[in-house]
């Protein structure tokens, strides 16, 4: 059992280096199952098995009928796989920045936190409020002295602004409310100055829950809008003309 284990991870292993080198390219089909049992001088049932591990890894597809496909390498950050939306964006955003927030309280330094209150005062005066913001997540996220962590909020942040659909779902939200997120901002301040860890993932988690209701309200306000706006004209295409010369 062990032997044939290994012999199989052994071929998805050959296999997956051909794909990463270019021999088997992205949209290619691969060879049939029974030429691919003689390239590797294995049974057809060990191609069967690597075939179905590298369609877990997502490096293949199989299409009934048709053969076996290689894919596009697996791109997250630039989208090239799977195109994320806002609200993913954003509940990822608030589990792990939540977890930051309460590593933060009990590592943040004195430094940090005035560095933290001076981007509330930018943001109570209406400056660089864009700015102030993401200055307030990334100095959180340095003050756990965790690399992966601060990496992972970096990647989110890129990720938020990945498509012209978040960037739309965003400022659709984040330009308006700035007394709400000042508030909030204030909350999760107050929380890493105590050093309650508790308080401050709660206040993190209440900051980002606002945001994602008030993407789905302008998510929502958009799609009414454009219901009104292809019913008047659909108004103006089959309405009939009153005017008495007819």
């Amino acid at each position: 059992m062990g032997s044939n284990r290994r012999l199989f991870w052994g071929i998805v292993d050959k296999i997956e280096a051909l794909i990463d080198s270019g021999i088997y390219s992205p949209g290619s089909r691969l060879p049939p199952e029974r030429e691919l049992a003689e390239t590797f001088k294995v049974s057809r049932p060990t191609i069967r098995e690597a075939i179905i591990a590298l369609e877990v890894r997502e490096k293949i597809e199989v299409k009934t009928g048709s053969g076996v496909y290689v894919l596009k390498p697996v791109n997250q950050l630039n989208g090239s796989h799977k195109q994320v939306n806002a609200f993913e964006v954003t509940q990822a955003r608030a589990l792990i920045e939540g977890e930051v927030a309460a590593i933060a309280a009990t590592t943040i330094t004195e430094d940090e936190l005035n560095r933290l209150h001076q981007t509330l005062v930018d943001m109570e005066k209406g400056q660089f409020i864009a700015a102030a913001d993401k200055e307030f997540h990334q100095i959180i996220a340095n003050a756990t002295r965790n690399s992966a962590m601060i990496l992972s909020v970096q990647n989110l942040w890129k990720l938020r602004s990945s498509t012209p659909e978040i960037i739309k779902d965003y400022d659709s939200v984040c330009s308006k409310d700035n007394s709400k997120t000042l508030a909030e901002h204030t909350a999760i301040y107050q929380a890493l100055k105590s050093g309650d860890s508790t308080q401050a993932r709660f206040a993190m988690h209440g900051h980002f829950n606002r945001l994602i209701n008030a993407l789905f309200d302008a998510v929502e306000l958009r799609a009414l809008e454009e219901i009104k706006q292809k019913n008047s004209e659909k108004r103006g295409l089959y309405s009939i003309p009153t005017s008495t010369e007819i």
